[in-house]
């Protein structure tokens, strides 16, 4: 039996958002450790201002009101509520595309880059490249998550999301394109189900970090091992607590707004192509439209299992396995990881396209939306005669 998706509308409790300001309200906040701000950690000086916005300036009902513009379901799948967006083409044959987000982002993420897709004509683009877009929070992440239930690996969250397209939507042959952990479930879906995908476009490519090098590496690959090396060093902390013990990390930042918000904010800093302005790239409300939607659906524990499933399990793709669809890569210049070519296709074996962008970091549709809607357009335009 086929599940049947219900429409869905988002509506937060007043009570829910009087009690987030009351504990704003009550923050207490750390001193300032010594050295230069945001050195050892989120700078105290500007999550204070960010927090007193939050409580008295920030105003969540017009976030929510963004959000549902677009047309927003549920549907009972693989033991959850699987919340989506599906937004219809503007086109003459519009392309199934399947867009995830990663951590800490969230359907927010995409509100700015799916009219584009959606829609290019309004842009001043094709309409022959329009795509329906749908659009899902991975489960356990905002609204598909419930205290209590299932918790998902990057194998689990590809299989349920194909589920998801050709089970229930029908759409048996798709695209699909993502960053973070929505690049990596793209990668998995290329090796647990290629039949149903036309092609995978990414912004982050799924290597890991500790395959061997090559024999005899070129600049370009000593650069890309030096730059890993360093970030394992400095910037893999967040990645040791949530993917060892993530339960204990859950009870302070469900419990404290402020912490929270100095979780997230910090990564969308240091992964941004903002040269250390984040409100530069990302202007507060959307900052705090993405901040505000873990809170209310105290989904911020959950969001944290593909640490742990990653750490306690083997990698997404198998050992002596690649991904053999297309594929097409916007190399975004401040993404935490920028590979060369050359190692990219000892995972990924038929490379269409490989763009090296102009400005962008790790949250490519936000920080960069036009760009990437052209990329992904670009990408996908040959392959669409293979939409069966």
């Amino acid at each position: 039996m086929v599940p049947i998706p219900r429409p869905f509308r988002l509506d937060i409790p007043d009570s829910a958002i009087a009690d987030l300001k009351t504990r704003l309200a009550l923050t207490r906040l750390p001193d300032q450790a010594p050295g230069e701000p945001w050195a050892t950690g989120t700078d105290v000086e500007y999550l204070g201002d960010l927090l007193a916005y939050w409580q008295s300036g920030f105003d969540w009902r017009q976030a929510e009101a963004r959000l549902n513009a677009f047309p927003q379901f549920t549907v009972p799948l693989h033991g959850i509520d699987l919340h989506y967006l599906h937004v219809q083409g503007q086109g003459p044959a519009p392309m199934p595309l399947l867009l995830m987000h990663g951590w800490p982002g969230s359907v927010f993420e995409f509100l700015d880059v799916i009219p584009r897709l959606t829609d290019p004509a309004r842009f001043g683009g094709d309409p022959a490249d329009a795509f329906t877009v749908v659009a899902p929070s991975l489960p356990g992440y905002g609204l598909s998550f419930r205290p209590g239930q299932p918790r998902f690996a990057v194998e689990a969250i590809a299989d349920c999301l194909a589920h998801l397209m050709d089970g229930v939507l029908g759409y048996g042959r798709f695209g699909a394109q993502g960053g973070d952990w929505g690049g990596f479930t793209a990668s998995r879906l290329g090796v647990a189900h290629p039949e149903k995908l036309i092609g995978i476009h990414l912004n982050l490519l799924s290597l890991r970090p500790d395959q061997p090098p090559p024999e005899n590496p070129t600049e370009e690959e000593r650069r890309y091992l030096e730059e890993v090396a360093q970030w394992m060093r400095e910037e893999t902390g967040y990645q040791s607590i949530q993917g060892t013990r993530p339960q204990t990390l859950a009870f302070a930042l469900n419990d404290s707004p402020a912490g929270l918000a100095a979780w997230i904010v910090e990564k969308f800093r240091a992964w941004s192509d903002c040269d250390g302005d984040v409100e530069s790239v990302h202007p507060r409300n959307r900052l705090l439209a993405n901040i505000a939607l873990y809170w209310f659906t105290g989904s911020i524990g959950a969001s944290f299992w593909p640490y742990y499933a990653r750490m306690h399990g083997a990698w997404p793709i198998p050992e002596g396995r690649t991904v053999d669809v297309p594929l097409g890569y916007a190399a975004f210049p401040k993404e935490i990881r920028r590979p060369p070519r050359s190692i990219a296709e000892r995972t990924y074996t038929d490379i269409r396209r490989w763009t090296p962008m102009e400005r962008g970091g790790h949250f490519a549709a936000m920080e960069q939306p036009a760009a990437l809607a052209a990329e992904i357009a670009a990408f996908f335009r040959p392959l669409r005669g293979e939409v069966a």
